[in-house]
């Protein structure tokens, strides 16, 4: 069982970073890219990096009971008293948990959150712990009967969805905002840009309310076709479709 001290920095301020991953039969595919943001975001926070073999096996012991695992990895600030300066040097630990990867619907039905994301570039792209406004706008989603909301930044551009980047195909190209202002570099978005079929380009809603067609990918779920925005409806696409079966030959082979 993971515990956590009362002075724990993760519970008081947020102070730390998290990585979800997907793992298949004791393996994660992504392994080293969730790795590379964990310890991109060690450095932009100030904290000492993990020993990512150290890691490993706890991930993988965590996920073993489970052929479809989803592994959270929780890296805390460690314990501190009160105050918001970090004792130094700073002393963070891992927390770690794994849970059998549940089915999900295929098609997405979606809406637009009123929540929107604050523009802070020095927490842009990593996934520090303070989920907050996630939090408020999956309550929209709940009360809506949405699967995800789409979320903007305060000056109303396009980010995200609640949980995972979004990618909207305009003119016969897929495209996905970039999170250099606010969002997160997600691994799953990695793997579709790293594919060489989806570029990075600032979208306004009426972009994506036009769009040819949606989708939201996260590296648990990969790509996911949204079939409904409020009063607008999509067809099932065919190239959705090829890119969820490669999303899914890469974490079973």
């Amino acid at each position: 069982m993971n515990l956590i001290a009362t002075d724990d920095r993760a519970l008081h301020y947020g102070d730390g970073l998290f990585e979800t991953l997907r793992f298949h039969r004791g393996r994660a595919a992504l392994w080293d890219w969730h790795m590379e943001r964990l310890v991109d975001g060690c450095h932009r926070l100030g904290l000492p990096a993990p020993a990512p073999e150290m890691l490993r096996r706890e991930a993988e012991a965590a996920a073993l009971p489970f052929v479809d695992a989803v592994v959270k990895i929780l890296w805390s600030a460690g314990r501190g008293p009160r105050g918001y300066a970090r004792p130094q040097p700073p002393r963070p630990h891992a927390l770690i948990e794994a849970a059998a990867l549940a089915p999900a619907p295929e098609g997405i039905a979606a809406g637009w959150c009123s929540v929107r994301l604050a523009i802070q570039p020095a927490l842009a792209g990593i996934k520090h712990l303070n989920r907050l406004e996630q939090v408020l706008a999956a309550q929209e989603c709940q009360a809506a009967g949405w699967q995800e909301g789409l979320m903007q930044d305060m000056d109303g551009g396009v980010v995200a969805a609640t949980a995972g980047n979004l990618c909207a195909c305009i003119e016969g190209r897929w495209l996905t905002p970039p999170v250099e202002r606010c969002g997160i570099a997600g691994v799953g978005r990695r793997w579709w840009l790293e594919r060489g079929a989806l570029t990075m380009a600032p979208l306004t809603p009426t972009q994506v309310e036009h769009a040819e067609a949606l989708a939201v990918i996260n590296a648990v779920r990969g790509p996911r076709q949204v079939v409904a925005l409020g009063d607008r409806r999509w067809p099932v696409d065919p190239g959705l479709g090829e890119l969820a079966r490669a999303w899914q030959d890469l974490h079973q082979a």
